[in-house]
C-alpha cells in the first residue's frame, strides 16, 4: 500500500520552515527571533548568535545581546549589521550590545508584507513539490502494479486534501502576520 506520512513530513516541514522564517520579519516590536538567522564568527567557525550571546529584549523598542566572550562583541555587532534585510544598526559599550528597533513607517510596513508573501509562495512551492513527489511515486507504484488504478485515485485525492489543509495553515499563518505588521 501506499505510504503517504513521508509526503506529509515533507508538508510539514515545509509549513515548519514558513513560520521560523515568519518569527524573523520584525513587527516594530523587538523580538529575539529576529535575530535567529544571523551567524557570527566565533573562534574561526561560523555559529549561529544565540550560541555565541545571550539575546533578550528589556524593552518594547530594544534587543540586548549580552556575549558569552566579550572578545566577541565586534564580530557580533558586525554580523547583525552586515544583515540588510533586517536594516539595523547595533551599538556595544565593550559589553553588550543593543540593538535598537526602529519605529515602522507605512511604507516599510508594506515592503514588510510584500517579504512576508513571497515567504508564502516559498511555503506553497515546498507543499507543491511534496504532492508532485508523492503522485509521481503513486504513478510509478501503479506501473509496477504494486497499487491499482482505485488505489491511485484515492491517493491522489488524500495527497490533494492535504495540501489543500497546508494551504489554508500557511494562509491563516500569512493573514496573522499581516494583521501584527500592519497594526500600528
Amino acid at each position: 500500500m501506499f505510504d503517504i506520512d513521508t509526503y506529509e513530513l515533507k508538508m510539514e516541514a515545509a509549513l515548519e520552515h514558513f513560520e521560523s522564517e515568519l518569527r524573523k520579519v520584525q513587527t516594530g516590536r523587538a523580538q529575539p527571533s529576529m535575530l535567529e538567522g544571523i551567524k557570527v564568527e566565533v573562534y574561526g567557525t561560523m555559529m549561529p548568535l544565540n550560541q555565541a550571546a545571550n539575546i533578550t529584549a528589556p524593552e518594547a523598542q530594544q534587543l540586548q545581546i549580552t556575549p558569552f566572550d566579550p572578545s566577541n562583541i565586534t564580530a557580533i555587532t558586525a554580523a547583525i549589521r552586515n544583515d540588510q534585510a533586517l536594516g539595523l544598526n547595533p551599538s556595544d559599550d565593550g559589553r553588550v550590545v543593543r540593538v535598537p528597533i526602529p519605529a515602522l513607517t507605512e511604507e516599510r510596513r508594506r515592503q514588510l508584507v510584500k517579504q512576508v508573501s513571497e515567504k508564502v509562495e516559498e511555503a506553497r512551492i515546498g507543499l507543491r513539490a511534496a504532492r508532485q513527489d508523492a503522485l509521481h511515486e503513486a504513478k510509478r507504484q501503479k506501473d509496477a502494479k504494486t497499487i491499482t488504478e482505485d488505489d491511485l485515485k484515492a491517493v491522489e485525492k488524500e495527497i490533494d486534501k492535504l495540501v489543500a489543509e497546508y494551504q489554508s495553515k500557511i494562509e491563516t499563518a500569512f493573514k496573522a502576520k499581516e494583521q501584527d505588521i500592519l497594526k500600528v
